[in-house]
């Protein structure tokens, strides 16, 4: 009974009420479709300065890493958003859209 007046006085207050189980299956719902779940922290820091426009030269600088450690990062975050080579695309624009819609 005091969580049923407790939500009442909230509502009243102009607050709102959201059930735990429908936030639980939205944050899973959200978790399970993130094309970039799969990229670890680091290819996620890389990916990020890709889409601010920074060459593998920029990042490497940035990251205090070589530009071999960039290119093996792009290589793998490449492969873990299913971007096959092709000659129609750019790749790299592909992941950055894919990033830039994942936000």
């Amino acid at each position: 009974m005091d969580e049923f007046i407790e939500t009442v006085e909230r509502i009243a207050n102009g607050g709102s009420v959201v059930d735990p189980a429908l936030v639980k299956e939205l944050v899973s719902a959200s978790r399970a479709n993130d094309p970039l779940a799969e990229l670890s922290a680091r290819e996620r820091e890389v990916l990020t300065l890709m889409a601010e426009g920074r060459s593998n030269t920029g990042i490497a600088h940035r990251l205090w890493v070589t530009e071999g450690t960039v290119e093996k990062h792009v290589r793998s975050i490449l492969m873990k958003l299913n971007l096959p080579e092709g000659e129609d695309d750019n790749r790299r624009v592909l992941a950055v859209v894919t990033y830039l819609e994942a936000r």
